[in-house]
């Protein structure tokens, strides 16, 4: 049987990783008397503080802000003095970001900071301090219309995106660059073997998305942290909006004052281009990474809160399956946590992780992690268990029906479809927090759909999809769908200050340090609260969009339209005596923003379904349903997670 082109690239990676391993021990351990048979782990052997610190300005070949000459980035770097001055050439890791000089980097904030000629002193993070001596450059780009750099931030656009695609091209010799931002003198990477591996959290993990779904030749592997995997989905989903502003908001936070007073162009097109109506566009179609995923080369290693309420957890779902699709090579940790760093929930098993990641795919190590069970997810707070592949290999999608119950807005969820209708109205003064905890009362702000209590834990991994006939009072309708483990549970509080953690003031290091760059990070601990519920896995759309999700269009009362919502990316274990429900409501407060009426809904539950990725299909749902078994008490009091936060959204650019 032939093997598919995509896989062949592949196995020969594989293969060619393996057959240089014995080579590469000797270029990267300096003095050593014999190599060993296959080197399994880079080693700190050269020197942080004599390491060659210098900027670049790469040419984007963009002029983004119209001035008459090509942009130029400026790309700060830091790399060992010793292999260069040996003649061997070394890997790149890249963080490429709009937060270098405006809102900071990691859960302290931090900034580059220079000295008086210029060069970096201070990266952020721990990749530099820890990598560099191991034998990696780390390379830190200013994307365009921010801090050094030349150009306008677009938002994920071509600009933004080239940004850092050109450093790429630039690492092998595909680009120009030069040793200042104006002037001509070039500057050439004769030092890198033009091996690159992209890392970086929120929209340096986007950028690293988008990157990669160019294809460009020599970006090894991407690792996105709570990455966007298409701007649409981060301000709307399904027409529906998520937050009250667009992209030029954004655009005007990051961008450089300098950049800000020349890119009146860029924002106005921002606003132009992505209208509030929820409408698919042009711009749109430009910033979805996901439609390219066949075009990745790159392996990509997924790190993401399921209970991520900035970069929501869609996502990463959708970028997972689509490359799945196309056969790219992956690895992904699904942490219980809001928008936070691995390296702040699970410190040392990911910069363990982390290290091996990038020795296997930039150093061609066979350390064995491409052997090494797909996924990491994390059951109850700092308890994690593996998967072989992800999402599990006996998840089967199933349809589980709602149906009446004793009381209006009470019902019944099994296999069986449902009759008659249930109806709700719109409250935009409640949030899926508040629906949970009256899942058993009626209510009039929502329609709860419960299962029996389990007999056995029943546990859904993938992502799901409801659809449902509703016939609203008004012109204008926002359905919210939510899936909830009702039971008591100890559940990180994601939607907390910390989301999820807490920053303690002692520290742990993280590889070699200079007065001007520590690698001694603050530690944190798990932050949990107690529940009644756990809601984890959320959709949502405005009714409008029945005919077609990329457009939406008034409502005639008192008719039904028929629409599918698909819900975010989650695995769940629903455990035994407790019960699994959907409850489908309006506008879910602070989550979306309510539409221009405030309608009633009908629903058909004849028409209604969730379709669901359960462990063992619907015989393992029927057989937890199966038992009688009492009902466990549910606590009048609210739910345990913390008020969500009111503040504007924005993709990594707070203190997390």
């Amino acid at each position: 049987m032939p093997i598919p082109a995509r896989r062949t690239h592949r196995l020969w990676r594989t293969f060619a990783a393996t057959a240089t391993a014995a080579l590469l021990a000797v270029l990267v351990v300096p003095g050593a008397a014999q190599a060993a048979p296959a080197a399994r782990e880079s080693q700190p052997v050269y020197s942080y503080d004599d390491a060659i610190r210098e900027s670049v300005w790469v040419d984007t070949r963009v002029d983004g802000d119209g001035d008459g000459r090509t942009d130029r980035v400026a790309v700060d770097i830091v790399r060992p003095r010793e292999p260069a001055a040996q003649g061997r050439k070394i890997p790149v890791i890249m963080d490429a970001s709009p937060y270098y000089s405006c809102c900071g980097r990691g859960n302290e904030s931090q900034l580059k900071t220079y000295d008086a000629d210029g060069h970096v002193v201070q990266m952020p993070l721990y990749y530099d301090n820890y990598f560099v001596p191991r034998g990696y450059a780390f390379v830190a780009v200013d994307l365009a219309g921010t801090n050094r750099s030349d150009g306008c931030v677009d938002v994920g656009g071509r600009s933004d995106v080239q940004s850092a695609k050109a450093v790429v091209d630039w690492l092998n010799g595909r680009a120009k660059g030069y040793a200042s931002r104006t002037g001509g003198e070039r500057a050439e990477a004769r030092w890198t073997n033009g091996r690159t591996g992209m890392i970086g959290k929120s929209y340096d993990g986007t950028i690293a998305n988008g990157v990669a779904a160019t294809g460009v030749e020599g970006l090894r592997t991407i690792v996105p942290i709570s990455a966007i995997s298409s701007w649409y989905d981060y301000y709307f989903q399904q027409g529906a909006p998520l937050y009250d502003s667009g992209p030029e908001w954004l655009s005007d936070y990051v961008e450089s004052p300098e950049a800000r007073a020349r890119c009146a162009a860029v924002q106005q097109r921002l606003v132009d281009e992505a209208p509030r109506s929820g409408d698919w566009t042009r711009l749109w179609e430009e910033r979805d990474y996901v439609k390219d995923a066949h075009k990745v080369r790159a392996s990509v290693f997924v790190a993401h809160g399921m209970q991520d309420l900035n970069v929501r957890a869609k996502h990463f779902g959708q970028w997972w399956d689509a490359l799945a699709e196309n056969g790219v090579e992956r690895k992904i940790w699904l942490s219980q946590t809001g928008h936070v760093d691995p390296f702040d929930y699970r410190r040392g098993a990911w910069v363990d992780t982390l290290h091996r990641w990038f020795d296997h795919e930039l150093l061609g190590y066979d350390n064995g992690i491409d052997r090494e069970p797909m996924a990491d997810i994390e059951r109850t707070p700092d308890h994690w268990s593996t998967d072989k592949v992800w999402p599990a290999r006996a998840a089967t999608t199933t349809a589980l029906r709602p149906g009446k119950g004793s009381a209006p807005g009470v019902g019944t969820l099994g296999l069986k479809a449902g009759r008659g209708t249930e109806t709700f109205t719109d409250d935009p003064a409640l949030s899926e927090t508040d629906w949970a905890a009256q899942v058993d009362t009626s209510t009039p702000g929502k329609a709860g759909f419960i299962s029996r209590p389990l007999g056995k834990d029943l546990r859904l991994s993938g992502s799901s999809k409801v659809t449902v006939t509703a016939t609203p009072t008004t012109a204008s309708a926002h359905l919210s769908a939510v899936l909830v483990d009702l039971g008591p549970a100890t559940i990180r509080d994601y939607a907390g200050a910390g989301e999820g953690i807490t920053t303690l003031t002692d520290r742990s290091c993280w590889g070699a340090s200079t007065t001007g760059d520590s690698s001694c990070f603050k530690n944190t601990r798990a932050a949990t609260t107690d529940v009644n519920s756990t809601i984890f896995s959320r959709g949502w759309a405005d009714l409008g969009t029945y005919a077609n999700p990329d457009k939406g269009r008034p409502l005639t009362p008192g008719k039904p339209y028929t629409l599918t919502l698909s819900l975010a990316a989650a695995d769940h274990v629903v455990p035994k005596g407790h019960r699994l429900a959907l409850i489908v409501a309006g506008t879910d407060k602070d989550l979306i923003d309510p539409p221009s009426t405030r309608p009633t809904l009908t629903l058909d539950l004849s028409r209604t379904v969730a379709r669901v990725p359960v462990v063992g299909g619907a015989g393992a749902f029927a057989a937890a349903t199966a038992g009688s078994h009492a009902a466990l008490p549910h606590a009048p009091a609210a739910d345990g997670v913390s008020p969500f936060r009111q503040d504007r959204p924005v993709p990594g650019g707070s203190h997390r």
